[in-house]
């Protein structure tokens, strides 16, 4: 290691370097803020519409129903429901997830499923046991901020491929597999989001479902298929997943945190047994067990509360907002402005003017008292600069009209300094004014 190596000098005394600098891992270079997070501080000021971070809206729950339970467990079940647990899961949770997943074509056993902290640990653990540094993984351009992140952190080499308003497009798939088979490499997984798609809203259809899921079997690819949001559908059919036609080449990550809340952190993995295995061998060097309590009253919601039901009354509530957001957009945004129409989920991908730079205009958006997630977040390459992700999931029809009207001064104002200087210059950043966040 060259003199050069940060790894290898030595910290000033007095400065603010980090003292550690040394000792990281090479994978720590990885480990950087994501965009959504660097949002929050200032998304949550009162002042500031927040059309940025998708966190779901639980006013819609039964909270008392929900409060009783935990009562019940705690009362009833405590001595069960404050021990340690297995690393795979409370057995009658798995059960009920079967049920859930079964809504979606999903034929599965409980053995093969293990319970994780909401899925992005699901995430986490599949990359931790297939991903060497160096390795390929193939993600859709653009696609979850937090899965670039887990790629990063082991240090595989991320390729985006295409999508459009279909999905992600087939034949770009079978390009990146083909230039890799060319050059002697091979992709690990291939990482998708395939309904109501984070963040750009569209979802894979099922004549390109039929065609992704050949492509990846020809060449002997494992799709990691990531579903948070595929009961929150507003209009339209229900597409079948992934897994339900590829159960031995799927591995399928699902979530209670949409559809019921991510303060239990709940999530699950379906996967072939082998796969199953290590992913439960993972868990246990990782964290021993997760929350039996948080578990048994999650399986008690599921077995005596009308979930179903209660999913349809999110339903309702987000598509009020999905079409306050759309209708919005429609009336207020200016010419050369272009947007996805979700039929569900939480998100609307937005594409500005040219000349519009999305992550340099945060700062005056904030100004505006209007926040948004600028759409470099999203990919690996610097891509999505003309790119935001919207999210209509929490603020109300009213605060999600007048983010919108504020946000389209914003673009407007932009519009005109790019006229006139050929390019928008850059915002100063004053006084309590939001610093563009870190890109990944």
């Amino acid at each position: 290691m060259s003199s050069d190596d940060p790894r290898q000098q030595e910290p000033r005394r007095g400065s603010r370097i980090d003292p550690y600098v040394g000792a990281y891992a090479a994978r720590a270079q990885g480990m950087v803020a994501s965009e959504v997070r660097a949002l929050f501080a200032v998304a949550s000021r009162p002042e500031v519409v927040s059309l940025a971070g998708g966190m779901p809206n639980v006013s819609a729950l039964p909270l008392e129903r929900v409060g009783d339970i935990v009562r019940r467990v705690a009362t009833e079940q405590g001595a069960t429901a404050l021990q340690y647990g297995s690393a795979q899961g409370d057995a009658d949770l798995r059960e009920r997830i079967c049920e859930v997943m079964s809504l979606e074509g999903i034929e599965a056993a409980p053995d093969d499923v293990i319970v994780t902290v909401g899925s992005q640990q699901a995430l986490d653990l599949v990359t931790r046991v297939f991903v060497d540094p160096g390795d390929v993984v193939l993600a859709e351009a653009p696609t979850y901020v937090t899965a670039i992140n887990t790629f990063a952190a082991f240090q595989a080499e991320i390729r985006h491929v295409a999508m459009d308003d279909l999905g992600v497009v087939p034949e770009a798939l079978e390009e990146h597999l083909e230039a890799l088979a060319s050059a002697g490499r091979r992709a690990k997984f291939f990482y998708t989001v395939p309904n109501f798609q984070n963040p750009a809203g569209v979802t894979l259809t099922a004549e390109r479902r039929r065609r992704v899921l050949d492509i990846c079997h020809r060449h002997g690819l494992l799709v990691l298929e990531d579903n948070p949001y595929g009961l929150l559908r507003y209009e339209g059919e229900a597409e079948r997943a992934l897994r339900a036609d590829a159960p031995d080449n799927v591995i399928y990550l699902g979530s209670f945190s949409k559809t019921l809340s991510p303060g239990f952190r709940i999530g699950w993995a379906l996967a072939p047994p082998a796969v199953r295995a290590k992913l439960v061998l993972a868990a246990e060097s990782a964290m021993l067990s997760h929350s039996t309590f948080n578990q048994m009253v999650v399986g008690r919601y599921l077995a005596e509360h009308p979930w179903r039901e209660q999913i349809k009354e999110f339903n309702e509530m987000y598509r009020e907002r999905r079409d306050a957001m759309l209708a919005s957009l429609e009336a207020l945004m200016p010419p050369g402005t272009s947007w996805t129409r979700p039929e569900g989920g939480f998100f609307v991908w937005l594409t500005l003017p040219e000349g519009l730079d999305s992550k340099a205009m945060l700062p005056r958006a904030v100004s505006e008292r209007v926040a948004y997630v600028p759409g470099t977040g999203f990919f690996a390459d610097d891509e999505g600069h003309r790119n935001m992700r919207l999210s209509f999931c929490y603020p109300s029809p009213d605060q999600i009209r007048e983010g919108v009207r504020r946000l389209v001064g914003v673009i407007e104002n932009e519009t005109s300094l790019r006229d006139t200087f050929g390019t928008a210059p850059a915002a100063p950043r004053g006084e309590g004014e939001a610093p563009t966040p870190d890109l990944p």
